[in-house]
C-alpha cells in the first residue's frame, strides 16, 4: 500500500485488526496495535526513532505523530509511545511524548518531547503540553500552557472508555464500507 511505507530498515507493524484510512500515512518504525485506528490526512512519521500505538486507540483527522532523533541536543532523542484507549482529536501534534491508557487528547492540542500525560487524563481543545510536563492521572487540563483545572468526574472517566470503543465500531463499519 502507498500510504505504508518502510524507511531504511524500518516497515510499520500494524495490526491486522486495525483500521489506516487510504488517505493517512504510516512510515517506518512503527508499531499500531489491535483494533486502533488511523482516519484522513493522519501523518505518522516514524523515521528518526520509534512510535508505538496501543490497542483500541484512535488518531482522528490531520493530525501529526513525529519523533525526535538522538543527538548531542537531544541525547537519546523522543520516541512517541501512546498506551491503549486513547482518542486524540482531530488535529493533534504529538511530539516525541508518552500518552498513558484511557486518555482524551482535545482537538488542535500540542504535547511535546518528553511530556508525561498519565492513565485517565483529559486534555481540553487547544492545549499546549510543553516538553517535559507530567499531567497526572484523573484531571482535566487546559490552556496553552496547560494547567490543571479540576478532578475527572465519574462520567467523564466513563466517557474516555466510550470514546476509544465508539471508535473500534466506527472504524469497522469503515473497513466493511471499503470491501
Amino acid at each position: 500500500m502507498p500510504n505504508i511505507r518502510p524507511f531504511e530498515e524500518f516497515e510499520p507493524l500494524i495490526d491486522d485488526s486495525a483500521w489506516v484510512d487510504p488517505a493517512a500515512i504510516v512510515i517506518g518504525n512503527t508499531k499500531i496495535g489491535k483494533n486502533s485506528s488511523v482516519w484522513p490526512l493522519v501523518t505518522i512519521r516514524g523515521d528518526i526513532h520509534e512510535i508505538r500505538i496501543g490497542e483500541s486507540t484512535n488518531i482522528q483527522d490531520n493530525s501529526v505523530l513525529h519523533v525526535s532523533h538522538d543527538s548531542q541536543y537531544h541525547p537519546g532523542g523522543a520516541g512517541l509511545y501512546i498506551g491503549n484507549g486513547v482518542t486524540v482529536g482531530h488535529q493533534v501534534t504529538l511530539h516525541g511524548c508518552t500518552i498513558g491508557d484511557h486518555s482524551l487528547i482535545g482537538i488542535s492540542s500540542v504535547i511535546m518531547d518528553h511530556a508525561v500525560i498519565e492513565n485517565h487524563v483529559m486534555i481540553g481543545a487547544g492545549s499546549l503540553v510543553t516538553g517535559g510536563t507530567t499531567l497526572k492521572s484523573g484531571f482535566l487540563y487546559v490552556g496553552r500552557p496547560v494547567k490543571k483545572l479540576r478532578k475527572l468526574t465519574d462520567q467523564e472517566r466513563q466517557y474516555l472508555e466510550y470514546s476509544a470503543g465508539h471508535y473500534v465500531k466506527l472504524a469497522a463499519r469503515h473497513r466493511k464500507s471499503a470491501q
